[in-house]
Formats: C-alpha cells, structure tokens, sequence
C-alpha cells in the first residue's frame, strides 16, 4: 500500500479504492482545506513525505512549530504513536515504519534557520506598497522612486538605500515631478515613516545580501530523496502582511528563475502555502489578478502550488478554478457563511452518486477526507470518502539541540549566514552628496575653470558636479547597464558581488550620460 513510482498514495476510498496523486499531473496545484483541528497538517506532512521520497523538493512554512518534526522519525513512545499504527493497520500498510526526511530550515530574522533575504529592487514597488501598506496615492509616488532609481543604476539593496533614495527624492520633488508626475513631500514623508515602523518590527532582516538563490530549494540528498524546505513562520506570523507578501514574492521568483518544462514526469518543486486566506485579505484586484497570473504560469515551470485553508471560499474563484487536486477535511456549519462555504466545496468536487457531499463535510472524523485528484488524462476522479494515510516522520516540534544539529549538517552551512554589503544607492547617494559640497567649495575658492579641468572626484559613478554662484547643480547619474547586474549567477557569493559591481562601474564610464534601465517581472519585482 506505498506509493508507486508514477503516484502518491493518500489514503484508501470508501469504495475499497486507493486514492493516489499522479505525479505527472502534480503541477495542476492543489488545495487542502477544513476546520481547526480536523487534520490539515498531518495530512500536508504525510503528502511532503511522499513527494520527498519520489525526489521532488518541498517548500513549506511551519506557521505553529511542529511541522519541524518532519525531519526526524516518529516513536512508538511519542504521543499519537497507537492512533497512527491503527490507522497504518486500518488501510493495511504491512511495511509501516517510522521514518525520516531530509531538511533545511529557513527563517527570515536568522534565528531558527538560514536567513532568506531578497533585495528591495528585487522584491519591487507593488509588493514593497502592499507591505508597508501605503494607499494609492503614495504607492503611486513609491513606484516613481523605483523608477528613477531603476533609470539611475541605483541599487536598492536594504531599508538604507530606499531611506537614503527616498531622502533625496524629499528635496528634489521639484525635479522628480516635472519628469515622472507629482511629487509631494508630505506622500515622500508618509513612505519614510511607514519604512521606519516597518523596519522597527524586525523586517529588515529580510532586505539585503546575499540573497536568496533558488537553486537552493532544489536540492536532493545522497538517496535521491528532494530536500523538505522548512520555513519558520511562528514568529513571522506575528506580521500576516510580511508573512503573505514573502510567499508571494518567492511564487514570483520561482516563476521568473525557473525555465519552461511543459507538464514533466513529476514536479521540480512543490510548494505549500499555508494560512492561505493571508494572501488574499485586503489584496487590490490588481495583485489578485498577479497573483491569478503568476499561479496560472507556473505549474509549466514544474511547480505545484497548494493552498492549505481552514475555509475554501477563502480562495478566490479565478485561482480555485486551477487547484485541480483536492483534499477537504471537515467544515463545521456554525454561521451562515461556513454554510456557503460547505455548499461551494461540494460543487467544487466531480459527483460521486453514491455521496451527499454537503453533508458528508460536516460530518468527517479527524484524519478523514473529500479526496478528489486529476487523473493520469487530466481529468477530475469521483469524490471518494477517504481514510488519509498516516505520516512516518514525528508529529511535532523538535527540540533546540535536535535543530541545531540538523542545521550544522545542512548543505548550505554557512552560505547565507554573513551579511554583504556592496556599494548601493545609500553610498553612491551619501557619495554624491559629498563629492558635492566638496566640489562647491572649491569653485568657490579657485573658480569654476578650475575645478572643470581636474578629474571627477568619484569617476565611473556620476557626472561632474559644477554650481554656479552658492548653488550646486548635480548631473543625473549614469545607470549600470543592466546586462551587467542582472545577468550574474549568483547573487549569495560575496566576490562574485564584488566582481559585479565592478564591471557595473566599468560600464558607467564607457555608458556617459546614458542611463541603465532595470527590467522588472510580472508582480514588479527586479528581474535577473
């Protein structure tokens, strides 16, 4: 009663039938939904199990601490142990035994695994506005600072460049509006202060280098088995916004970075994406219909997406519409919008004449599903009763000292642990600022004719700075050229950082006044 080489086994239907999940159709995403409590998460971990064990790597998020258990084998002596081995007994499982998998952890603040970081020229100004919750307007006038910092080759790295980028913008508002649109200080002012109450909640740890590189969630170790990618999310729940937009963002980077494979044998990737509700709640049409689009595309990336939900109609029906395989665990029919929500699972399921679907939500035991999967032609099996299959792995936390001894034999020990911190918009901006101030007080002392005959103070990051009378004048930036940024490998090295910002100043003095432009991605992010 295992899985196949070809399909996952999930559980056994009511009609003596193994349920499986055809790999080859496992990028058709999916969606695990029921009430608190009825079995969501031992059913996800049983299904990251077999997906592990068939070679194809996990990315999910730990959003109550015991999913980590997943990297270490169950015990008899632990608790729950007698209910799985009655359950394993119940479908006839003879080769039950408890079992490991293996396991990377990451943790945006650093603490429980390795640091994700991304940049904020990477993340973009459509999801950089919904994070800091700027309203339309001001989300207009941050999509005008990407834009002159994309045009001016400024790399926005970390909090330091935006804060550094959006000071700048705050005295020259004049000249920003008369080329992008209005621009006021009080919208610059509102930005900054959101930046600094975001940044005071722990977020920047999650802005900087080396950032994350996506081959990373690849992996397989030594058996073949596909590394389970644990992100800790107790304490990043803590900021449902932050929580949401990184799952978001990280879609997007999948999306971008991964190249086309059609519909393969099994997935690259398959990536859950629990507390669901999260990315939808208070999200403007314009990102649904990203993130529509982004969920739409990827699956021909190789990647499954599953959405894990207490309340299906928690996903709207543009992206439901693809969750082609199905688990409902129980609903309970308290309010009338649980009762809409029982209605629409039910209609969402291919009839099974033998099941009344809204009523056999209501009335499922723990560990008990509506399984519905596509079929090996693509099309949906009949609503089937199902007895889930129990996880061989732990059901709960793991202890500090079991952690820190998976992570010290992680395959990417030490590779994001220290922080770089290239030249980027904040030292070419505080640069310019006193390449300025010094080149006024020399014209002031030798004159204009002077000055204009030395060489630049910084060559290959700017134009020569001239004023006339008091005033200083500054000549626009010349940008990196974008092949030169965006084509590097890899991000997480820190001399292959160096190398590039290199070759990007090289390319300023040969660009002169031309300025780069950066290419940005479906939901604005900085393309690569």
């Amino acid at each position: 009663m295992a899985d196949t080489e070809t399909a996952l086994y999930l559980g056994l239907g009511g009609n003596g039938e193994r349920q499986m999940l055809s790999l080859s159709r496992a990028n058709r995403h999916g969606l695990i939904a029921g009430a608190t409590g009825t079995g969501k998460t031992v059913t996800l971990q049983g299904i990251a199990e077999s997906f592990s064990a068939a070679g194809v790597s996990v990315f999910v998020a730990d959003v109550k601490g015991d999913l980590a258990g997943i990297a270490m084998p169950g015990s008899p002596t632990f608790k729950n142990a007698a209910i799985l081995e009655a359950r394993a007994a119940e479908l006839g499982i003879t080769d039950y035994a408890y079992s490991d998998n293996p396991v990377i952890f990451w943790d945006l603040f650093g603490k429980q695994g390795h640091p994700i970081r991304t940049t904020i020229s990477e993340m973009g100004p459509l999801l950089l506005a919904r994070l800091l919750d700027l309203n339309e307007t001001q989300e207009g006038v941050l999509q005008i600072i990407f834009r002159y910092a994309d045009e001016n080759g400024l790399l926005l790295l970390n909090f330091a460049d935006l804060q550094a980028v959006l000071e700048w913008a705050s005295a020259n508002v004049d000249a920003l509006s008369g080329k992008y649109g209005n621009v006021t200080r009080p919208s610059v002012g509102a930005i900054q202060r959101q930046v600094l109450s975001f940044e005071a909640q722990g977020a920047g740890h999650f802005f900087g280098e080396p950032a994350l590189e996506i081959d990373d969630f690849l992996k397989v170790d030594d058996q073949g088995r596909g590394y389970i990618n644990v992100l800790a999310a107790d304490q990043l729940m803590r900021s449902p916004k932050l929580y949401a937009t990184f799952l978001l963002w990280l879609l997007a980077e999948l999306f971008e970075s991964l190249p086309e494979v059609g519909d393969p044998e099994k997935p690259k990737l398959v990536f859950f994406f629990d507390e669901a509700h999260l990315l939808f709640d208070d999200a403007p049409k314009a990102l649904q219909d990203k993130i529509e689009q982004v969920v739409r595309l990827i699956r021909s990336k190789g990647v499954g997406v599953y959405f894990v939900t207490q309340n299906p109609i928690d996903i709207p029906e543009k992206v439901a519409g693809q969750l082609g395989n199905r688990v409902q665990h129980a609903l309970r029919a308290f309010t009338p919008r649980d009762q809409r929500a029982i209605k629409a699972a039910a209609e969402t399921f291919r009839i099974n004449p033998e099941i009344k679907v809204a009523e056999a939500i209501t009335e499922l035991k723990v560990g008990e599903a509506l399984v519905s999967t596509l079929d090996e032609k693509g099309a949906p099996t009949i609503v089937q009763r199902t007895l889930i299959k129990p996880p061989r792995s732990r059901l709960g936390p793991l202890t500090p000292k079991e952690r820190a001894i998976i992570q010290s034999v992680s395959p990417l020990d030490g590779k994001y642990d220290t922080v770089v911190d290239r030249e980027s918009a904040a030292e070419i901006l505080a640069a310019k600022a006193a390449d300025a101030a010094a080149t006024a007080a020399e014209v002031a002392e030798q004159g204009e004719d002077a000055v204009g005959k030395r060489a630049r103070l910084s060559p290959g990051i700017w134009e020569k700075a001239f004023t006339r009378g008091a005033k200083v004048a500054i000549g626009g930036a010349a940008g990196v050229a974008a092949s030169k940024v965006l084509g590097k490998k890899s991000r997480a090295n820190p001399v292959a950082s160096g190398i590039t910002s290199a070759a990007g100043s090289l390319v300023t003095d040969l660009a002169g006044p031309v300025a780069g432009r950066f290419v940005r991605n479906l939901i604005g992010g900085l393309m690569r």
